[in-house]
């Protein structure tokens, strides 16, 4: 997603992209933000009672170190995501036409 968000960038940037096809592209790539903040939602919430669970068995600690790794990995592509949005709204602002 995020290749293909750089890439619309890259098209807005360079070529007279109209103001409503920046628009179209910035409803689907909220759309996409929204199911992404939904998905780590889940991830911190199960990755969190993992964590609790370690204090009933040290076995929940095998599941929860992968877990908390791709907690991590997905909170660094939501923010990559939200603020390349963020910069598509700033270039429909400075879009002409």
């Amino acid at each position: 997603m995020l290749k293909y968000i750089n890439e619309f960038i890259k098209k807005v940037e360079e070529e007279n992209v109209s103001k409503e096809e920046i628009l179209i592209k910035i409803n689907f790539f909220q759309h996409e933000r929204f199911i992404h903040l939904i998905i780590t939602l889940f991830y911190a919430i199960i990755a969190l009672i993992f964590l609790g669970l370690i204090s009933i068995s040290y076995i929940f600690i095998i599941p929860t170190i992968p877990l908390f790794i791709f907690l991590i990995c997905y909170i660094i592509h939501y923010f990559k995501l939200e603020n390349r949005v963020q910069y598509l709204y700033r270039l429909y602002d400075l879009s002409k036409n």
